[in-house]
């Protein structure tokens, strides 16, 4: 759905419709009302929440002058990258001015200095770059909310390490420069979802040494194994996120579910008679980070007295 699907109370008047044809369109649930004087031809609720955050975008867009940049939030759902735990409750804007910043229901305007070079156009939305956007995300949203962006934008090609850097150098006198630097230099492209990102975090936060990430590991033929998603070299333990997305179809192709947790299942026996210890572990699993080191780390101990053969390689940051 895109913003054809959006009218304004203008555009409906002088199609011939009146407010109480609005009202009664609203109120039968066919239309509703966006923000004020723009309403959408479909329920919001048919939406996923950044397809509605998307549509609230659009429709603040018609009210703010041509200087305002879509921004921070905004610009993630813009950019279509993972929003987890992001606010979507509110429209984010920038403008290139020192002061008038202000916060409302559902708008956001932040004042800030914005160079020509860091505004796009994506789908006609003028919104912030990429490399400005994981800057702003990084300054202003929680450690963890803004590695599992910068991460995204890093895996998708959306920009570049060394943007961030360029970008973090413009912001180094703007509040949260520190935090967006903490976040830059942790961000990693080789984490492949917001569920590796967040177990990186888990990981430094657990006191581990860092994993290497998409590791592929062989046999002492050097024969392929398999790549794997966290990789503790010095305690012969690989790590794998389990995730719901490699058992979804667009990603296991002709195979069932249960064929891909069986090939899941040979591999790690594989890496186990390679002498790795294997640790598996979910989504819900982070939301115990303390437990999940300890299992690491066990694990760790249990390697200490197997025989590894076979090699494996690092995968280049991206």
């Amino acid at each position: 759905m895109d913003g054809s699907e959006l009218i304004s109370r203008r555009q409906a008047l002088a199609c011939g419709m009146s407010d109480t044809d609005l009202r009664r369109l609203c109120h039968s649930g066919g239309w509703e009302r966006v923000r004020a004087g723009q309403y959408l031809r479909s329920p919001l609720s048919e939406l996923t929440p950044e397809g509605r955050h998307l549509m609230l975008v659009l429709a603040t867009g018609e009210a703010m002058s041509d200087a305002a940049v879509a921004s921070h939030c905004s610009a993630v759902v813009i950019h279509g990258a993972p929003t987890w735990a992001l606010p979507l409750d509110r429209v984010h804007m920038t403008r290139d001015r020192v002061n008038g910043g202000r916060k409302g229901r559902q708008l956001v305007v932040h004042s800030a200095q914005i160079e020509p070079d860091e505004i796009t156009i994506v789908n006609g939305i003028r919104v912030t770059t990429p490399a400005r956007t994981v800057i702003d995300i990084a300054r202003s949203e929680s450690f963890e909310q803004s590695v599992a962006v910068a991460d995204a934008f890093l895996r998708q090609g959306l920009t570049t390490a060394d943007e961030l850097r360029a970008h973090l150098l413009r912001a180094r006198y703007r509040p949260g420069c520190r935090k967006a630097a903490d976040v830059v230099g942790f961000a990693d492209g080789r984490s492949e979802s917001v569920g590796e990102s967040r177990s990186r975090i888990a990981i430094r936060r657990g006191g581990l040494p860092p994993a290497e990430l998409q590791a592929r590991v062989f046999t002492d033929n050097g024969i392929c194994v398999g790549r794997v998603d966290f990789l503790f070299a010095e305690f012969g333990v690989i790590g794998e996120f389990d995730g719901k997305v490699k058992y979804q179809s667009e990603l296991r192709g002709a195979r069932m579910p249960e064929q891909v947790v069986i090939a899941e299942k040979i591999r790690e026996d594989k890496l186990r008679a390679l002498g790795w210890m294997v640790v598996r572990w979910t989504w819900s699993d982070l939301d115990y980070p303390d437990q999940l080191i300890r299992r690491i780390r066990a694990a760790a101990a249990a390697a200490a007295h197997t025989h590894r053969i076979g090699c494996w390689t690092p995968t280049a940051p991206i």
